[in-house]
């Protein structure tokens, strides 16, 4: 005899929700009700392990029926019996979702966050009630004499459970569908979502498909919709060449080959299983975030979850491409849960250590390999030197710049760097800009071109930032060759102080005037010994902006404060002499000599001056004079 039962009060919320206003994307409900049917037949599969004469032929089945207006979902897994059908359906206290509800109503939800909530993550059976008005389950348990149950609701309170006439064991859900969801009785459809989400469940999803043969007359088939290949989880050396590419390819999207592959198989407390590419080449919206999906795919004992969880790597790795598998997350989960899981941080941190050591291996044994993914992958890798800083110095190993003292093109890394160094010098110096040519011409790289010193040459935007917190590599400091003080070596030191002080007194009325021509663009004047052949150059103090940066700022249209930058004279150029003796003799109209150094010192290192046709007025001027 039937019996009608009253659903408990958090699921009765939790259908109205679902129905009413909370699910935005319905056809999880159909992921959600074929992860279910796999479990069953896990767990039947399982038993006959042990029971053989449970043993049969694993298969799910969907059966959309236009006519009838329903879609069926059956397996041949474990079933239930009464007992469990009530214990299992008949209540959520289980599952965490009246946890859920719970702080749902407390902390309230507005409605751009709705669909995250539950969103692609689902809520297992009762999703189905999104797209359909009725539901009716029927299973029997498997290696049992009791009799099939079916269980039926129109999810508006309570449910009405009876004995059915049901021989073969597993489960079956006929769902009658609401008006307006007729799409879901489409065999593209169906096979769409099945290939998005279920494609890789281990068990072969049947539906009976309509066929046009030559004759133009139709007959229907019984097709296969899931390819059942989860090659992550095949020992690595039984992957083909060809699966990689084809299984790359389904994942980028883009076209391109992928350069390394890495697989993850992780034992122990959280066991999972990844595999990881590293793509040839960039994305064309690789720096466009906002445009750009981040993170692996995830998923969960093969059902797909999401092809977004950046919770699974950081930033600074978000070209990689590739799945995760994890068995122990449940299917179940919202957004937020997903963030906080302890599970996910712990798999964050083997990838990352993973991926780390595979780059460390390609930059060691396959350097013209990672030159090549470094070229391509490089500025979004340096993100990490800046942010990750646990992994702070692996990330800086695996940097690698041009340098003063290699040819265009080639890039070196800072271990290269060090190795390099000759005994008297202390620390790895460095100059920023946007292109090496100019650099090259920099006057504050005499120095170090005369004494034989590399200096790295940063290029990309983002390495003026990562600056900021890199202090040191291998004990080394970093020094910025267009910044702070001049330290000479021990060996030069007492000789420079010499011709600096001899400067100081010789020039001192050069220098006041100087001072008083160029007070608002200068905050000092000061002779160094950075410099060989041009007379001047000008040096940034301290934490202040370089002008590459401030360059940068200006280009997206960022205000930048006006900051005064140090003027330094070289206390051997024989421009000094000629100015002196022109100062001493009280000439007028020196303001333009003035003016026409510094605006040398600015172009020698690539940035704007203020008046180009003041400049090219004077600088005609003096080729004038100095040609009669």
């Amino acid at each position: 005899m039937a019996k009608t039962q009253t659903f408990k009060t958090e699921v009765s919320q939790m259908l109205n929700l679902m129905i009413h206003s909370l699910y935005s994307n319905k056809d999880i409900f159909l992921r959600e009700l074929i992860a279910n049917a796999a479990d069953a037949i896990d767990k039947a599969h399982f038993a006959s392990l042990t029971d053989p004469a449970q043993a049969r032929e694993w298969r799910i089945d969907i059966i959309p029926d236009k006519k009838a207006n329903t879609i069926v979902i059956k397996d041949n897994g474990i079933g239930m019996n009464e007992a469990e059908v009530i214990e299992n359906i008949g209540t959520i206290a289980k599952s965490g979702t009246k946890a859920f509800l719970e702080n749902l109503e407390k902390n309230g939800v507005s409605e751009a966050e709705k669909p995250e909530l539950i969103g692609q993550f689902g809520v297992g059976f009762y999703s189905a009630f999104m797209v359909a008005e009725k539901v009716e389950l029927t299973s029997r348990k498997s290696g049992s004499d009791d009799p099939a149950v079916r269980w039926s609701s129109d999810g508006q309170g309570s449910y009405t459970i009876d004995t059915a006439d049901k021989s073969e064991p597993g489960t079956e859900i006929v769902l009658t569908l609401r008006d307006g969801m007729d799409q879901y009785l489409e065999t593209w459809k169906i096979s769409e979502i099945v290939h998005r989400y279920s494609d890789f469940i281990a068990y072969p999803i049947h539906m009976p498909s309509p066929k046009f043969n030559e004759d133009k007359t139709e007959t229907i088939e019984d097709r296969v919709l899931n390819s059942q290949k989860a090659i992550w989880l095949r020992k690595p050396s039984e992957i083909t060449e060809d699966e990689h590419k084809s299984f790359f390819s389904h994942l980028s999207n883009w076209g391109a080959d992928y350069l390394s592959v890495i697989p993850i198989a992780a034992e122990g407390v959280n066991e999972f299983r990844a595999l990881i590419y590293i793509p040839e080449q960039a994305q064309f919206n690789l720096m466009m975030p906002d445009l750009q999906k981040k993170g692996l795919q995830l998923y969960v004992r093969r059902v797909f979850i999401t092809d977004e969880c950046q919770e699974l790597v950081p930033d600074y790795l978000r070209f990689l491409r590739g799945v995760v598998n994890s068995d122990d997350l449940p299917l179940n989960v919202s957004r937020e849960i997903l963030q906080e899981n302890p599970i996910l941080g712990r798999i964050q941190k083997a990838i990352i250590g993973k991926v780390l050591g595979e780059l460390k291996k390609m930059q060691e044994n396959e350097p013209e390999k990672y030159v090549r993914f470094f070229k391509e992958f490089g500025r979004i890798l340096k993100e990490g030197m800046h942010t990750d800083f646990t992994n702070q110095e692996k990330i800086r190993a695996l940097a690698m710049y041009e340098s003063m003292n290699n040819e265009p093109g080639k890039l070196i890394s800072l271990t290269e760097y060090v190795q390099a160094m000759p005994p008297e010098q202390t620390a790895i110096y460095y100059l920023t800009g946007e292109k090496r040519a100019a650099m090259e011409a920099s006057p504050v790289l005499e120095f170090y071109r005369s004494k034989g010193y590399d200096v790295l040459f940063m290029t990309d935007p983002i390495d003026e930032w990562v600056m900021q917190s890199m202090t040191q590599f291998l004990k080394k400091d970093f020094k910025s060759v267009a910044k702070g003080d001049f330290e000479a070596s021990e060996a030069d030191k007492k000789e420079l102080d010499r011709k600096i002080a001899e400067a100081d007194k010789k020039y001192a009325k050069l220098v006041e005037f100087l001072k008083q021509a160029l007070d608002k663009d200068i905050s000092q004047i000061r002779f160094s010994g950075r410099l060989t052949d041009s007379p001047c150059c000008l040096v940034t103090e301290g934490h202040a902006l370089s002008p590459h940066m401030e360059r940068l700022f200006k280009a997206m249209n960022r205000e930048v404060p006006v900051q005064k930058r140090i003027l330094e004279l070289n206390v051997s150029h024989p421009i000094l002499d000629a100015l002196n003796a022109k100062c001493e003799n009280g000439e007028n109209g020196l303001e333009k000599y003035a003016r026409t150094l510094l605006d040398q010192a600015l172009l020698a290192e690539g940035s704007p001056i203020p008046d180009p046709a003041n400049f090219a007025k004077t600088v005609s001027e003096l080729l004038l004079t100095s040609l009669k």
